[in-house]
């Protein structure tokens, strides 16, 4: 067996099943189109559909190197030979073409032919209820029958990936290392010994079952095989080392942290534990990146920052206080863009994220480290209260699974149980801080109605009026049979044009009426299971229940959201095309006057990326293009080129808005019908939400046609107030502003001098306690700059000394300087409070150093009178 790079395993594996009829893809996303997974987990994930008999395959055979991450071990990676976050996956797959006789002389054929791996090396497991696949082995491959061993549902069965999904018996070759020392019986040492020496490099699954989310199995339409083989073990196994770590895949990375941190791998256990982690986290950390995903508190963002900040703290064992990852990212960027160009297309971007990562978690992780060894040097039971672990998350961003892991380090435990609830808590907190959307959770008289009626027809995608029968009024927690003049009552129909608030887009208002009855509608929502609630206040006579009723929305009003909804897709378009396709929307608001688009993005929007933004999205508008709405299944959408949080519950069947080629996405809100309609797209703000997370506020139609018109108005009173026209508006501006900063310095120098002269006299009525020279003195206004400058010079004057300085306005604020030689007596921020106490003020600092200030300036004469009560 001759030692082969990882690169050419890759590459003989895929070309060996493409000369087998097997089509070469390559890798899917790293994020699936799959609500029940956060990220891919294994090789066959993206052909789940096919598995399932939802989709038609277009090719039977496929071969793949699949990129996959799992966290679920996380805690082992770097302590184990083989454990990894990120990992590659070589698959061949067949559906409904060969089954399992030549998937498994497909297998022994590369190993033995192709990689040259002696047979006396490989081992064998089948389930013990599949005989089918152990007479393969035995009768047509040849397997002794004591290195062919049956094993049971917990080892050769695979699957399903996720609650759901395909799954099946399998069959698996072990590689011998020939590793013995952790063997309790070398002599009848087998795969069933969870020793280490037998490692599992390939897996054959006979896909033919789907499982229910209860574990109930079904036949599926078509036998598929799904042959996972891990590069990483493979490699290992050719390159004749035990450790994955001490292939080609990671050794260029390890010496790369061996540079950058000062430390040599081999020599010790406890820093190869942590060189492993940095090793492999650098890894994930680049794959998952390139997906777009920013470090966040939630779902694949808090993984991402999770992996980061566990790194760098191993990089903080390894010795080191300062950033380090981005030379390692690097390096993995450099051995591995080969086969995965997005990583080099997008390293600007990558190590841009890392790095304000790492130097804001560097920022608290000393302090958060220092907070945690006093908890447990003080700690009798060896136990980490949840309440710790909390205030560790909250203050300084410590994961939870950071401080299990130092805590276990140490021999600690840490209460899970109560962390989860504070971290409910806080978001019950923050729920409650912006408003519950759980419309009504409480009312009993909803449980009524949806006991009654299974839902409300939304008819406002086509309609702007209906006519329907009137079948519940609830009245505060209460259904009634009739609504009278004056009173605030929830209306409920069959159907309705009324848009219920969601997805970021408000509700419609309008106006529910008969002959004899006329209603406001000013809020529509959901109470539960799609039926609609109408809160109306009753302006005009009485209903009761079944009477007939004319439904009108505001049109205007409903026109003006739609603009800013369709205009919500085109911006989130055009950021993917000028900013980077690593945008994601992070939450949307849609209103008549303006709309508001939350995105994930790591720093503010240049004038440049605003200004292609906003041309783009003008463009789009100038061309008139129809917006198409379709309605899929979910299936379809997820193969589909459209835009989605797939994390999210949609239904059996979605809505797909589409403007062309320009923007596809699931929305369920309403739209304009041609872009023409929106008119003019204005971007009002781009702000900071939070750490990675950007808003874009912008006006469309009559909006930005008022916007503009108040811009102009602006304009035009500068215009007049400087005299000036469009031409040299600018110029006069810059002069004012010149002049302007010419009598400021004026002033200042002005003050100064004023200042200046004043402190003789402050120096000779100084006073002495103790063998040191108190001076004081008061201004009137003067800029706190001067301020400064005075209390300096008059220290340096004064030798040994207290400085005591007051500078009086509508307020009061004050300095306090001692010399170094004086801080043995005095104390600046002492002194600071006292006084500021007395003018009713607060402030503090240093023993050579205090500012502080007071609301009573009127008192100011009589401390400088009384100075040595306050001194």
């Amino acid at each position: 067996m001759e030692w082969m790079s990882s690169k050419d395993i890759r590459e003989k594996f895929l070309s060996f099943f493409e000369k087998k009829d097997h089509k070469r893809i390559k890798s899917s996303p790293l994020i699936p189109n799959d609500p029940q997974l956060m990220f891919t987990v294994a090789g066959m994930v993206p052909f789940k559909p096919i598995f399932w008999g939802k989709m038609e395959p277009t090719h039977t055979r496929i071969t793949t190197c699949q990129k996959c991450l799992r966290t679920n071990d996380i805690e082992n990676v770097g302590r184990t030979a083989r454990h990894q976050t990120f990992f590659e996956m070589l698959g061949n797959f067949s559906f409904g073409d060969y089954f399992k006789e030549e998937a498994i002389e497909l297998a022994w054929e590369f190993l033995t032919k192709e990689l040259k791996i002696p047979e006396e090396k490989l081992w064998v497991s089948v389930y013990n209820e599949d005989p089918e696949a152990y007479d393969i082995w035995k009768d047509k491959i040849k397997i002794p029958e004591n290195k062919l061993i049956k094993m049971g549902k917990d080892d050769n069965w695979w699957g399903p990936p996720g609650p759901s999904g395909p799954c099946g018996p399998d069959t698996e070759i072990f590689y011998d290392t020939g590793v013995t020392k952790n063997c309790p019986d070398v002599e009848n040492c087998t795969p069933e010994c969870d020793c280490g020496r037998f490692v599992e490099i390939w897996n054959v699954v006979f896909t033919e079952f789907y499982s229910d989310e209860e574990g109930n199995l079904e036949p599926l339409s078509r036998k598929n095989i799904d042959t996972g083989a891990g590069l990483e073990r493979l490699t290992a196994a050719i390159q004749g080392v035990y450790s994955n770590f001490d292939t080609d895949l990671f050794q260029k990375i390890i010496k790369e942290i061996e540079k950058s941190l000062n430390v040599k791998y081999g020599e010790n256990e406890k820093n190869d534990i942590s060189i492993r982690i940095i090793a492999d986290h650098s890894r994930a950390i680049s794959f998952i990146l390139v997906e777009g995903v920013l470090p966040s508190n939630e779902g694949r963002g808090y993984v991402l920052r999770r992996i980061i900040r566990r790194a760098v703290r191993h990089g903080n064992l390894l010795g080191t206080n300062n950033k380090f990852m981005s030379n390692i990212i690097k390096r993995v960027i450099a051995e591995m863009s080969g086969f995965y160009p997005e990583l080099k297309e997008k390293e600007d971007f990558i190590l841009k994220i890392v790095d304000s990562e790492e130097e804001r978690f560097f920022e608290t992780l000393e302090r958060g480290l220092q907070k945690l060894e006093e908890i447990m040097k003080k700690s009798v039971d060896k136990k980490i209260s949840g309440e710790v672990a909390f205030e560790l998350y909250d203050t300084y961003g410590f994961p939870f699974d950071i401080t299990k892991e130092i805590a276990e380090e140490q021999g600690f435990s840490v209460d899970r149980a109560l962390f989860d609830d504070l971290m409910e808590q806080q978001k019950n907190r923050a729920r409650k801080a912006t408003g519950s959307k759980e419309y009504g959770a409480q009312n009993q008289a909803y449980e009524k109605i949806a006991s009654q009626i299974k839902s409300t027809i939304f008819t406002g995608y086509i309609n702007n009026i209906e006519r329907e029968k009137l079948v519940y009024i609830v009245k505060g927690n209460e259904v009634v049979e009739t609504a009278f003049e004056g009173e605030e009552v929830e209306l409920f129909f069959s159907k309705t044009p009324f848009y219920a608030e969601k997805g970021g887009q408000v509700a419609d208002t309008g106006i529910i009426k008969n002959d004899d009855f006329k209603a406001e509608v000013y809020d529509v929502r959901v109470i539960k299971n799609d039926i609609i609630s109408h809160k109306v206040k009753v302006l005009q006579g009485d209903v009761k229940v079944g009477e007939k009723l004319n439904l009108q929305i505001d049109v205007d009003r409903r026109n003006a959201i739609k603009r800013n909804h369709t205009a919500t897709h085109l911006l989130h378009a055009a950021l993917q095309k000028f900013v980077g396709n690593h945008i994601r929307q992070a939450g949307s608001y849609v209103e008549p006057t303006r709309l508001r688009f939350d995105f994930t993005h790591y720093e503010a929007l240049s004038d440049d990326d605003i200004t292609k933004i906003e041309k783009s999205v003008n463009e789009q508008i100038m061309k008139a293009i129809p917006v198409i709405t379709e309605v899929k299944s979910l299936e379809e959408a997820k193969n589909m080129n459209v835009m989605a949080l797939f994390e999210e519950k949609y239904g059996d069947e979605v809505r797909i808005v589409s403007v062309d080629d320009y923007s596809s996405e699931l929305c369920g809100g309403t739209h304009a019908s041609n872009t023409g309609e929106i008119g003019l797209f204005k971007i009002t703000t781009e702000t900071s939400v939070s750490a990675g997370v950007r808003r874009i506020e912008a006006v469309t139609g009559f909006s930005a046609f008022e916007y503009v018109k108040k811009l102009e108005e602006t304009n035009n009173k500068i215009k007049e107030f400087l005299e000036a026209s469009d031409k040299n508006l600018f110029e006069k501006l810059t002069n004012l502003a010149e002049k302007n900063k010419q009598l400021e310095k004026n002033l200042r120098e002005m003050e100064q001098k004023m200042a200046s002269s004043d402190l003789n006299d402050f120096l000779n009525k100084a006073i002495e306690v103790d063998g040191v020279k108190i001076v004081t003195g008061s201004f009137d206004g003067v800029e706190n700059e001067v301020l400064r400058n005075a209390s300096d010079n008059l220290l340096q004057k004064a030798g040994k000394s207290v400085v005591i300085l007051f500078n009086k306005h509508d307020k009061v604020n004050f300095v306090v300087k001692v010399s170094k030689d004086a801080t043995d007596k005095f104390h600046a921020g002492n002194i600071a409070k006292s006084i500021a106490k007395y003018l009713g003020g607060g402030g503090g600092g240093r023993p050579d150093f205090a500012q502080a200030g007071g609301k009573d300036p009127s008192k100011v004469n009589e401390v400088i009178q009384k100075i040595k009560e306050f001194i």
